[in-house]
């Protein structure tokens, strides 16, 4: 293993440790004391666990049901649903929250269906708002990731069970609850993981103290109070319950055992039968009118507002950009060197270390920077580039683990010629490993970028009038009741986030499929 590998693996690794375990930290060296938890603590805690838990649970129930009936039929249009179903991760968050508004709020599609029926409308605010906005975020992360568990089921296991006579209960008790009981788990910790740190649906549509998440405490107590301990304590609270449901999650799944297959095309004789066929299709449609619905009812309503945006959603829109390019740089500078000493040594805990950020609070790391920088230099002057290596930081696992399996399988294949032909240092980084990862590195970029964009976190706490990003200005839009800009800045950010993540991981296709 180069030293030059180990030494950027290694200074890579400690940016983000200081950056997730330090800035906690310096928030509780800063703090003038460390309190109990109150009433108000209790109830965040309390509502932060039950929506995370009731938002995982629903989305991985309703993942079932939608990624067998994928898995098993062949219909026009299957490939561009299952890309459709990438788009809700990198849908910005405040954008998503407008969207779900325009459907399911009180003069929503949904409500003025049901109005003219003679019904009630509904309102989406509220603890029901933010499953409703957690499921529509996640929904399609869950059945991405069971319908992988579904598809990596070799054909010859189902080639065997229609020699067997097998029935469709036989099936899901011989074939598909074990792989279940392997993808599940995983796909929970996952989801619990991410809506467990949610800002931007608890403050877009939690609709009081009865529905405060953790993350969104920690917000109140530094920017109401001031009251650095609480936040430094409930961060630390946050960052165990992470830690302890990916170690009962990790504990509770079991491999499938299946083995390997050949790889053939699977044939699925159980699939056919009206009832079955009706029955998938209604799955299928539901979960894309689910998510669809939403994404129209952006463009319908912000397409006519675009004309007359006021210039300081323009000035937005260009400010988040380049917060975007820096988050991207500093994701792949970060992610590269970890992930190339995971895989040159062997070391799953190397990686784990560098996923530590998924279970940190963004708003912590934000205020421990800034507390950091206070002595030398004007933390406000800086919220630009503060935000921008926070959603660096934020995006690193999921860059790690596009790039680690993919260096693994390289090094698995070329690392014993490499070797032997003393390739080693820069040029196995530019011969070896860089052309055979533009596709994860192109990935890892545009997610990053498209992440970053949508970002309404650090920027709420630290960023002065005359600087918002698009997603800080868009909140300011909805909360001065000016509907119509809201509208049309929500499409620019929308138009934004799917043209950088497009351009970036196609930049990354570029003369590999030649």
């Amino acid at each position: 293993m180069s030293g030059r590998v180990v030494a950027a693996g290694a200074v890579a690794l400690a940016v983000v440790l200081a950056l997730t375990l330090g800035t906690i930290v310096a928030v509780f060296v800063r703090a003038e004391g460390v309190g109990g938890f109150d009433p108000a603590d209790w109830a965040a805690l309390r509502f932060t666990v039950t929506q995370a838990t009731l938002s995982a649970a629903l989305s991985v129930a309703l993942a079932i049901p939608v990624a067998r009936a994928i898995a098993r039929r062949r219909f026009v249009g299957r490939g561009a649903l299952v890309m459709l179903l990438g788009a809700p991760f990198i849908l910005p968050v405040i954008v998503a929250v407008f969207g779900l508004i325009s459907v399911f709020g009180r003069s929503g599609w949904v409500s003025q269906s049901l109005m003219a029926f003679g019904y009630e409308p509904i309102s989406i605010y509220g603890f029901h708002g933010v499953i409703i906005a957690h499921v529509f975020f996640n929904l399609p992360l869950a059945t991405r990731l069971v319908l992988q568990g579904w598809l990596a089921i070799p054909g010859e296991r189902f080639r065997l069970a229609a020699a067997l006579g097998f029935t469709s209960r036989d099936i899901a008790r011989h074939l598909e609850r074990p792989m279940l009981r392997e993808v599940l788990p995983g796909a929970f910790l996952v989801i619990f993981l991410l809506c467990l740190t949610s800002f931007a649906v608890a403050l877009a549509l939690g609709g009081g103290p009865r529905a405060t998440t953790i993350e969104l405490a920690i917000y109140e107590a530094f920017r109401l109070d001031f009251d650095l301990g609480k936040a430094a304590l409930l961060a630390c609270v946050q960052f165990g319950l992470g830690a302890a449901v990916a170690i009962v999650a990790l504990r509770v799944a079991l491999p499938s055992g299946f083995g390997g297959g050949l790889d053939r095309a699977v044939q699925r004789w159980d699939q056919r039968g009206p009832l079955r066929t009706a029955l998938d299709a209604s799955w299928i449609a539901l979960a894309a009118l689910f998510l669809i619905l939403p994404i129209l009812a952006i463009a319908f309503d912000g397409i006519g507002a675009l004309a007359t945006l006021p210039s300081q959603v323009w000035t937005s829109a260009a400010r988040s950009l380049g917060v975007a390019a820096v988050s991207v740089i500093v994701t792949l500078l970060l992610a590269l060197p970890i992930a190339a000493w995971s895989v040159t040594s062997g070391s799953k805990l190397v990686e784990g270390l560098g996923t530590l950020t998924i279970v940190a609070s963004p708003l912590i790391i934000g205020m421990g920077l800034f507390i950091v920088i206070n002595p030398f230099l004007d933390p406000f002057a800086l919220a630009l580039p503060v935000t921008a290596l926070v959603n660096a930081i934020m995006s690193l696992p999921f860059a790690l683990r596009a790039l680690v399996p993919a260096l693994s399988q390289i090094e698995t294949q070329y690392g014993r010629l490499a070797d032997s032909l003393g390739m080693s240092g820069t040029a196995r980084l530019r011969r070896l490993w860089l052309p055979r990862l533009a596709r994860p590195l192109g990935f890892s970029a545009g997610l990053a970028g498209a992440l970053s964009l949508g970002d309404l976190g650090v920027i709420a706490l630290f960023a002065s009038p005359d600087t918002p990003t698009l997603p800080l200005q868009i909140f300011r839009l909805l909360t001065s009741y000016r509907m119509d800009d809201a509208a049309g800045a929500a499409l620019v950010l929308l138009a934004l986030s799917l043209a950088v993540f497009w351009l970036l991981d196609r930049g990354g296709r570029v003369n590999v499929d030649g």
